[in-house]
Protein backbone atom coordinates (compact mmCIF):
# COMPACT_ATOMS: atom_id res chain seq x y z
CA UNK A 1 0.00 0.00 0.00
CA UNK A 2 2.74 2.31 0.49
CA UNK A 3 6.36 3.09 -0.47
CA UNK A 4 8.70 4.84 2.40
CA UNK A 5 11.74 7.11 1.11
CA UNK A 6 13.01 9.01 3.56
CA UNK A 7 10.90 11.52 5.84
CA UNK A 8 8.06 10.82 2.49
CA UNK A 9 5.56 8.26 2.67
CA UNK A 10 3.86 7.45 -0.91
CA UNK A 11 0.96 6.19 -0.89
CA UNK A 12 -0.04 3.74 -3.47
CA UNK A 13 -3.31 2.20 -3.03
CA UNK A 14 -7.23 3.39 -3.11
CA UNK A 15 -8.04 5.46 -0.32
CA UNK A 16 -12.02 4.79 0.15
CA UNK A 17 -14.19 3.09 2.55
CA UNK A 18 -13.10 -0.48 1.57
CA UNK A 19 -9.86 -0.05 2.60
CA UNK A 20 -9.62 2.93 5.84
CA UNK A 21 -8.69 0.70 8.61
CA UNK A 22 -5.34 -0.54 6.51
CA UNK A 23 -4.38 3.38 5.61
CA UNK A 24 -4.98 3.86 9.20
CA UNK A 25 -2.55 1.22 10.27
CA UNK A 26 -0.25 1.80 8.47
CA UNK A 27 0.45 5.23 9.30
CA UNK A 28 1.48 3.89 12.69
CA UNK A 29 4.70 2.95 12.00
CA UNK A 30 5.77 5.97 10.02
CA UNK A 31 4.68 8.27 12.36
CA UNK A 32 6.70 6.82 15.42
CA UNK A 33 9.61 7.08 13.26
CA UNK A 34 9.81 10.70 11.97
CA UNK A 35 9.45 14.18 13.15
CA UNK A 36 7.94 15.49 10.01
CA UNK A 37 6.40 13.33 7.29
CA UNK A 38 5.11 13.99 3.86
CA UNK A 39 2.59 11.75 2.65
CA UNK A 40 2.43 11.53 -1.19
CA UNK A 41 -0.58 11.16 -2.49
CA UNK A 42 -0.08 11.59 -5.88
CA UNK A 43 0.03 7.95 -6.97
CA UNK A 44 -3.71 6.86 -5.48
CA UNK A 45 -5.57 5.43 -7.65
CA UNK A 46 -9.47 6.33 -6.19
CA UNK A 47 -10.28 8.25 -3.50
CA UNK A 48 -13.67 8.64 -2.07
CA UNK A 49 -14.96 11.13 0.77
CA UNK A 50 -13.79 8.66 3.43
CA UNK A 51 -9.73 9.77 1.94
CA UNK A 52 -10.73 12.98 3.78
CA UNK A 53 -11.63 11.41 6.77
CA UNK A 54 -8.31 9.11 6.69
CA UNK A 55 -6.06 12.28 6.16
CA UNK A 56 -8.05 14.18 9.31
CA UNK A 57 -7.47 11.13 11.41
CA UNK A 58 -3.56 11.16 10.24
CA UNK A 59 -3.22 14.62 10.90
CA UNK A 60 -4.69 13.76 14.68
CA UNK A 61 -2.11 11.20 15.30
CA UNK A 62 0.66 13.32 14.01
CA UNK A 63 0.10 15.51 16.48
CA UNK A 64 -0.54 13.67 19.55
CA UNK A 65 3.11 12.89 18.62
CA UNK A 66 4.56 15.84 18.16
CA UNK A 67 4.89 15.07 13.97
CA UNK A 68 4.59 17.65 11.66
CA UNK A 69 2.73 16.34 8.67
CA UNK A 70 2.08 17.85 5.30
CA UNK A 71 0.41 15.74 1.84
CA UNK A 72 1.85 16.48 -1.23
CA UNK A 73 0.60 15.43 -5.04
CA UNK A 74 -3.38 15.72 -4.06
CA UNK A 75 -5.70 13.94 -6.88
CA UNK A 76 -7.55 16.43 -8.90
CA UNK A 77 -10.67 14.33 -7.59
CA UNK A 78 -9.55 14.75 -3.88
CA UNK A 79 -9.05 18.61 -3.63
CA UNK A 80 -12.72 18.45 -5.12
CA UNK A 81 -13.75 16.56 -2.55
CA UNK A 82 -12.28 18.86 0.04
CA UNK A 83 -13.46 22.01 -1.64
CA UNK A 84 -17.07 20.89 -1.71
CA UNK A 85 -16.92 19.65 2.30
CA UNK A 86 -15.03 23.44 2.51
CA UNK A 87 -12.19 21.90 4.42
CA UNK A 88 -9.28 22.84 1.55
CA UNK A 89 -8.05 25.06 4.30
CA UNK A 90 -7.43 22.60 7.08
CA UNK A 91 -5.42 20.62 4.84
CA UNK A 92 -1.32 21.42 5.36
CA UNK A 93 -0.06 20.93 1.72
CA UNK A 94 3.57 21.19 1.19
CA UNK A 95 5.03 23.78 -0.43
CA UNK A 96 6.27 23.38 -4.05
CA UNK A 97 9.10 25.72 -3.41
CA UNK A 98 10.16 23.45 -0.86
Amino acid sequence: MTAQQGGTWQVTEALTMDNVHGALSAAQVFFNQHAALVVDLGAVPEVDSSALAVMFEWLRQAQRRNVELKFANLPDNLQSLARLYGVTDLIPVLDSAS
